[in-house]
């Protein structure tokens, strides 16, 4: 639901000041602790982030897809990781369900994954399935009522946290690539589910990925998400709408270190005045302002078409690919701009520059969204 001008305006005042006051001065903790402070967490279930795009009559925001993006921006002007808490709770944790569930699974679910109660997770990349998603080989097989799944997921964000996972398992051995692979909602609860601990990863502490182990685990008939073989079709709905949401972050966090750049290079002084004033310098920051703009412009001319029902996997996947791969040099440009200051910790231009690199992997590779891309453009002709 498109929100009016003025109650849009309200929302992103709101975050926006959430982000600069109570989120920003906490980035060096957080990726010191690998850890988000609970009264943070608390502060932003408050302000109903867990449920931007979850239906209003399931208590959400409901937001559109170009709303949603202008309020990702303004998530993106500080660690990934914060945005990230409840980032599977608005998009691929909880799509899945608002698209393809039965109106008894969205009762049940629904109204706790608004609230911040529920935290959900996605389960599609496995050992031997990630850009290969159609490679699933975690198995669900039926045994009356109820399916026993079996197998290991990998990298699955929120997962040491999660209360309800869609995972997509293969119903259907004899069906070779997608089509026989269904997508279940399976609760943390049900005997045979473990977690793995958390990874070291590059970057973006605070935000944690983990393996998802299941054994034997009996899921009812009824959370099956959809028919059986319908699993990368709603997982290939979910992740165009993730696209677009990481496309909008990429562009928040591109901003934001441009005016960080742009804020040092004033006030560095080399060769008897500041560094803004050498046209090398300006240069670099005339690049990364252009390259954010076209970004944005894509990512919101994407929402709108989404918004008004048209077919954007190809938009989509260009708007990811672009603005991951534009914040990335964005970052680069940045810690260029420091010299010294930007590699050590002491501005985050570091962190950022590890921070971002991740946006190039998850939710589909550049490589992917490159195949997605040309594959639709040749569908169409041109």
């Amino acid at each position: 639901m498109a929100l009016d001008l003025e109650t849009r305006e309200q929302l992103i005042d709101t975050v926006r000041r959430f982000v600069t006051e109570r989120l920003r001065p906490l980035e060096a903790k957080v990726s010191e602790d690998d850890a988000i402070p609970g009264e943070v967490l608390a502060e932003m279930r408050e302000l109903g982030l867990y449920g931007l795009s979850i239906p209003e009559e399931y208590g959400g925001l409901d937001l559109s897809m170009e709303d949603e993006c202008l309020v990702a921006v303004e998530l993106g002007r500080t660690s990934p990781a914060f945005r990230s808490a409840f980032g599977t709770n608005v998009g691929i944790g909880s799509q899945g369900l608002v698209m393809f569930g039965t109106d008894e699974q969205k009762a049940r679910y629904l109204p706790g994954i608004a609230s911040g109660e529920i935290i959900t997770s996605f389960a599609l990349t496995e050992p031997e399935a990630g850009s290969d998603s159609a490679a699933v080989q975690t198995r669900a097989t039926l045994d009356g009522d109820a399916y026993v799944l079996n197998g290991t997921k990998r990298y699955i964000t929120n997962a040491n946290k999660a209360d309800l996972f869609t995972v997509m398992a293969r119903t259907d051995p004899s069906k070779p690539g997608g089509g026989g692979v269904s997508a279940f909602l399976v609760q943390r609860d049900l005997p045979g589910l473990s977690v793995g601990k958390p990874e070291k990863k590059m970057g973006q502490q605070g935000a944690h990925i983990c393996d998802v182990n299941f054994d034997n685990v009996r899921v009812p008939v009824g959370n099956r998400l959809g028919q059986e073989g319908e699993g990368f079709k709603v997982a290939m709905q979910v992740l165009d709408r993730g696209r677009l949401h990481i496309s909008a972050v990429c562009v928040g966090v591109a901003e934001r270190l441009i005016a960080d750049s742009v804020a040092y290079a004033v006030e560095r002084k080399q060769f008897g005045q500041a560094i803004s004033n050498f046209q090398l310098i300006q240069g670099m920051i005339a690049d990364s302002k252009t390259e954010s703009l076209a970004a944005k412009a894509l990512t919101m001319e994407t929402a709108r078409k989404r918004d008004a029902g048209q077919s954007v996997t190809m938009e989509a996947a260009a708007a990811k690919y672009f603005a991951s791969e534009m914040v990335g040099k964005v970052a680069d440009r940045a810690v260029q701009i420091f010299g010294g200051a930007g590699y050590t910790a002491d501005h985050g231009i570091e962190r950022f520059y590890r921070d971002v690199r991740i946006f190039r992997i998850y939710e589909g590779t550049s490589q992917v969204q490159q195949v997605v891309i040309a594959r639709e453009t040749l569908k169409r002709g041109g």
